[in-house]
This record gives C-alpha cells, structure tokens and sequence, in this order.
C-alpha cells in the first residue's frame, strides 16, 4: 500500500464536504465514505497508531480536522483533544516463583509455569513468603449472594482464584448467568476485587475453555511493556503482584495444599468458604517506567433544546504500531478493521447529523479514544474524567472491528439482554427485514473487551454492534468463514490493511443503523436503562437519584 497520505488526507475531506452538500435526513452512509476514512486513517505513513508515536499525532490531527471541517464544535473546553496522562511499566520477574510451607518446596518457572507483573510504579515489588489463599472466583456479587472473600484479612497474603464464572458449564442456568459471563468473570475484575480486599497479589488459574483463550494468549499479552493510566497514588492501591498460572502448575500447586478433586465444582457450590493452602509464594519484579501523555478526540453538536444531555458515539483510533515482521515483510499493524472501521463510522455518522436540517434536541457528542489496544484506557480516562455529565449522558454507542465481507441480513450485538438500547436496534432492523443476533460464544464475556464497558461500568447504557454472519450475497456459511478467516489470519496482524477492493457495505449497515438509534434517542426525553438482571443496573440507578 503505497497511497500518500497527503493525497488522502485531501481526498477524505473532499469526500466529507462533498456529502455534506446535501441537507437530506435519508442520505445515507456509503461503504465508498467509510473506505475514504480507513485509507487514510490504515496508510502506512501513520505507523499503526501507536500512542506516543508519529501515527497518533497524524491520527488525531486527521480525525480532529475532519470535525472541524464538518462544522463540529470542539468537545472539550474549546478544544478537540482530551489528554490522556498514561505511564508505561515494563514488568519482568526475577528468576523464578518459589513456593514453600508444604512437604517439599517447589519453584514455577515464568512464561512456561506462570506470568506476572505489577501497576505499582516502583522500582522493584516483591512478594516475601506471601501465603497463599484459594479464593474460589475471586467474586463478591451482593446480587447473586456470592461472597468469596467473606471474613477473609487479606494483609500480606496472596489469592488465587479462577477465571470465569462459577455458573460456566455448571449445568445450572440460575447460576449467576450460567454459560454467559457476567463482569464478575473477566481477569480484570478479579484483580480489581483482589485490591479492594487489600490482597497483596492475585494469582488467576488459567484453564483454555472458560478463559476461551489458550495459554500462549496469556504469555503473549501479559508480558512485556504495558500501558496504564497514571494514578495519583502511582498505583499503590492495586495488589503488588498480578498474575496467571497454568492450569498444570495449579493442579501441582492444589495437590501441594492436599486439595483433591475438580476445584472448579468445588469453588461454585454456595457453601465454600476461601482455603489457606498453608503454602507461601516469594517473588520479586523489576520495573521500567516511562511517562507520556496520549489524546483522545472529542467533538460536540450541541442540542436545541436539552444539550446539556448528551447521546455519545465511540470508537478507538490507536492500533498496534509497528512489530514483528510476517511471512511478506510486513511489519506495520495498520488496523483496517481494527479499528480504523469503528472511527470512519463515527466520522461518517458525524457527517450525517451535520446534515440534519435541524438539530437534534440533545447534544451528539464524537468521541475517538486512546489505547483501546493497552487496555481500554482513552475510554476510561474520559469514564472516570468527563467532560459531559455522566448522569446526563444517555447512552453511548460504539463500534469496533467492522467486519469488511460486506452486507449482511443480521446485526450482531454484544452481551444482548443487557440493556434497552437493543430493543432500538430490533425495531429498526424490523423495519428494515433484518433479525438481531447475540453473541456467538457468550461464555467469552465479548462484552466486557471493547471501550463502550467502560461507559458501562459508570452506569452508562452501552451498545457494542457489529455485523452479523448471514451475507445477503453469499449466505451465512460464507459469511462465518469470513469471520473466522479475519480472526484466525488478519486480526492484530500486518495484513489488518487497506484495499481499494475491500467491501465496507455491511460496516455502512452497522454505521446507518446507529445514526437511526442516535438520532431518535437524541430527540426523544426519556433515558433507556439497564435491564433485570445486568450487574450495571445497580449503577445507573444510583447516579440518577433512584
């Protein structure tokens, strides 16, 4: 690909301003429109779209003047970026994790036995004959009944807990969400809880099913440098020590406490109360840090008659940036689909409502966020620093990875039965002859892994929508095998490009469909909510006064 920039860059403006001759609510959003963004925005001159490089300044500064240039009015304060303070840790243990107290000591050798880092922004953390606490899920979930670490003094000790649900593959639907993972599931809650608890390190018990991922995901993505807001207690809050073993290592670690039999059916039952292992884990880290700030781009149309709510539209602009060369030399991670797509829906969308022959009676804000790749971190910066009142802010709806196989008869939405916004969708796509459809592997928790869980998080109503499988042209077999032929080939990879070629009809569907919801949200003056049963109810409730 050795289009240049400065050619797109006028080509994707002129392409903007072109649309935007026509003040038709019904001009809608061309997969041509979409493909003059992620041209632009996956050219090779912008690196990938790595946070602190030379592709987030060309990034944001395309994003931003393409706002501009519609009309839009900066977002923050006068001005279209938010800074994101982020300081970056590189972890690596020092030989290996001794463990002692029972028969006959043992060590864990890391990446093979076990991964481990820290927050803490220090020099050195270490872990010193730090007892270890079977935790069973590491959850406490006041909704559900479920208390993990129910009369637990966690000083100076260190739990070790399972990944998932205790409801995954129980048999027991009633089981928190049986197959389908709530929050209380993912890796990053339980280390969350653990601080709370004051734990002084978390050690999560990898197994391949209800982690949906094998180990090499895990010694590939939680190691090395790491990117993590900066916190003013330079993360003191959080355990020393974060992280995994194998499913072996547990199993030698479990038998080394005389634990018997499958500590998963043993953890799920109501009764179980936290074990001493009576064994002692000492491991000691060393830290690299640096310090940058990244940005987030921002822009508002602000409403005619409540713009002091707001509808909000989100997608992450960063990508991977430039890493291991692949079998063509290619060493750019461009990030066509990822996620280049999701921030050419927002600008496409943005376009759409600058069109509007009057203003919506709600504010539209376009929000284009930092380090989705690191972390989610842009979006939880803005979640926990917003400039748009969180109680006011009726939803927001992102977009992430728009699959490039063209239109499809159904939209696919993340973590359906969460909250109202679906229902919107359903009506339209009604409308429209369309079905809606929910996650394909529920179990994998794929809505807590894009920048709209942050949103929800904090209360926020949030939909994460992408296409669905069933091709209007090839039918629904060929559509799953594009699916998987992206994510077994192309996702985080080099060949994540560009094509003249490429088909963005189905990422246009997806970016008509939430220009629709917006748009009604935007003018009607009710607030849609959570639904019985989300574990983000309790949340939103509570910041509207209820």
């Amino acid at each position: 690909m050795k289009i240049k920039y400065s050619f797109l860059l006028t080509f994707g403006i002129t392409a903007v301003l072109a649309a935007c001759k026509s003040h038709d609510k019904g001009n809608p959003i061309t997969g041509d429109e979409i493909k003059s963004h992620i041209a632009v925005l996956a050219d090779d001159s912008l690196l990938g779209r790595k946070p602190f490089t030379v592709g987030e300044t060309k990034a944001i500064a395309y994003i931003s003047s393409e706002f501009k240039n519609m009309g839009l009015e900066p977002g923050n304060n006068g001005s279209y970026f938010q800074e994101v303070p982020m300081v970056e840790v590189t972890s690596k243990p020092v030989g290996t994790m001794e463990i002692s107290g029972g028969k006959q000591p043992f060590s864990l050798n890391y990446l093979a036995d076990f991964v481990a880092s820290t927050r803490r922004e220090l020099d050195t953390v270490q872990l010193k004959n730090s007892p270890l606490v079977f935790a069973g899920y590491g959850i406490v979930a006041p909704e559900y009944k479920w208390n993990d670490y129910a009369g637990l003094d966690l000083k100076g000790k260190t739990v070790v807990v399972l990944v998932n649900d205790p409801g995954f593959k129980s048999g027991d639907r009633t089981l928190f969400k049986g197959d389908t993972m709530t929050y209380y599931g993912r890796w990053t809650y339980k280390y969350e809880e653990a601080a709370r608890q004051g734990a002084a390190g978390i050690i999560i018990v990898h197994q391949t099913e209800p982690a949906s991922y094998d180990w090499s995901v895990v010694a590939n993505s939680f190691t090395g440098a790491k990117l993590y807001l900066q916190q003013s207690d330079k993360h003191l809050s959080r355990c020393k020590v974060e992280g995994w073993i194998t499913e072996e290592a547990a199993k030698k670690l479990f038998a080394a406490a005389g634990v018997a039999g499958d500590f998963r059916a043993i953890a799920r039952k109501r009764d179980f109360k936290a074990m001493p292992l009576n064994l002692d884990a000492t491991l000691t880290i060393q830290n690299k840090l640096k310090y940058s700030t990244s940005h987030n781009v921002i822009a508002v149309l602000k409403g005619s008659a409540r713009p002091e709510e707001c509808i909000l539209y989100t997608a992450h602009w960063d990508h991977l940036g430039i890493g291991k060369p692949d079998a063509k030399g290619d060493s750019i991670y461009n990030g066509a689909v990822d996620n280049a797509s999701g921030v050419a829906a927002v600008l496409s969308e943005a376009r759409r409502f600058m069109q509007l022959k009057e203003k919506p009676q709600r504010s539209v804000v376009f929000l284009a966020v930092t380090g989705e790749e690191q972390g989610l971190l842009g979006s939880e910066y803005y979640a926990t620093h917003p400039i748009y009142p969180l109680n006011k802010t009726v939803a927001d709806l992102n977009m992430d990875a728009l699959g490039a196989y063209g239109e499809t008869n159904d939209f696919s939405i993340a973590g359906k039965g969460q909250n109202n916004l679906e229902d919107y969708v359903a009506d339209f796509a009604k409308q429209d002859g369309k079905k809606v459809t929910g996650d394909k592997n529920p179990g994998a928790g794929g809505y807590y892994r894009s920048d709209h869980f942050n949103f929800a998080k904090v209360g926020v109503p949030a939909l994460d929508m992408n296409n669905g499988a069933e091709s209007i042209t090839h039918g629904e077999a060929w559509g799953k095998a594009r699916q998987k032929e992206y994510g077994d080939k192309h996702y985080h990879q080099p060949s994540d490009n560009y094509s003249p070629g490429m088909d963005a009809g189905g990422m246009a569907e997806v970016a008509n469909m939430l220009f629709k919801v917006g748009d009604k949200l935007a003018n009607e003056s009710t607030f849609p909510g959570w639904k019985n049963g989300s574990e983000f109810k309790a949340v939103r409730e509570k910041s509207m006064g209820k």
